[in-house]
């Protein structure tokens, strides 16, 4: 006997603290954030680095990240966005960010912070790494207050019940959906901790572990599109996330590749010396770590 008939979804999209109505989408994403930038800040700053520089990264990376994102998904969803099409566009509470584009925008907005301060690029990736997957974590929980995000059809105790106004027209007599945000959320907390533990375990040279997060999202990714029903631009048959995932899979594998083969990053004379490329652990007296 199912432990759930299904998962109730809120009736609205807002949160109230006293006489305050804030947009739950994004209250979970500032969440999200700020939960990124104590990960990346512990991790960065037991290699040697400063918080200075984290905040500073975060402020822009932020910034770009939500540009990023708000691009893309205008680009490669114009239908979605809400009418007039000029306000729209700036509606993010509403949803529709893409998360490539956000990866994109914070990394390169992150990049120019990082190189700007002497410190090494790929380093950083590495000490974020884990840190975006635990955004990404928590910043889906805004998909579920926006009734978004969920997939087809399916009778399973934790189908996520979605309003009639919110279904697609083609499902609009069923009651119950597969919960992709959630499915994305507990995929992403596991990469957390998947992360976390090959960086202790091994050593993985910059930008290795931020190749490892993009190969484990998009390994995911890959799935979720085949079980979306929300409106997409297909080719061959799949929705156009589906081969953007492949395409960014493949790529995060060889980029691995290539930076565990590389030579050593050659040290900038202004870069501080402070910090290293990678976790440098003590090793006992005659041990060996491997």
């Amino acid at each position: 006997m199912p432990l759930l008939a299904s998962i109730p979804s809120p009736s609205s999209g807002e949160v109230h603290l006293g006489g305050i109505a804030l947009h739950a989408y994004g209250v979970m994403l500032l969440l999200g954030i700020l939960a990124a930038v104590w990960l990346t800040g512990v991790r960065w700053t037991r290699r040697g680095g400063d918080w200075d520089l984290v905040f500073r990264v975060a402020m822009w990376g932020v910034a770009g990240g939500v540009v990023g994102a708000r691009l893309y998904h205008v680009l490669t969803s114009w239908g979605e966005v809400p009418d007039p099409k000029w306000q729209g566009v700036f509606e993010i509470w509403k949803g529709g960010l893409g998360v490539w584009g956000g990866i994109a925008g914070g990394v390169l907005a992150g990049a120019v912070v990082v190189r700007s301060s002497g410190n090494s690029v790929y380093a950083f990736m590495n000490a974020c790494a884990p840190a975006l997957l635990l955004a990404q974590a928590i910043g889906r929980w805004g998909n579920y207050f926006n009734q978004e995000l969920f997939g087809k059809p399916t009778d399973l105790p934790w189908g996520l019940e979605i309003a009639v106004q919110n279904r697609p027209q083609q499902y609009i007599s069923e009651p119950t959906f597969h919960p992709l945000f959630l499915y994305e959320s507990l995929w992403c907390l596991l990469g957390v901790g998947v992360l976390l533990l090959i960086d202790r375990r091994f050593r993985i040279r910059p930008p290795g572990l931020f190749a490892l997060y993009v190969a484990w999202y998009t390994a995911f990714r890959t799935f979720e599109e085949t079980l979306r029903v929300d409106p997409s631009h297909e080719y061959f048959g799949q929705r156009l996330n589906f081969w953007v995932s492949i395409v960014f899979f493949a790529l995060a594998v060889v980029a691995f590749v290539w930076s565990q083969r590389r030579s050593a990053e050659p040290r900038s004379p202004h870069r501080p010396a402070a910090v290293p490329e990678g976790p440098r652990m003590a090793v006992p007296k005659g041990r060996v770590r491997r």
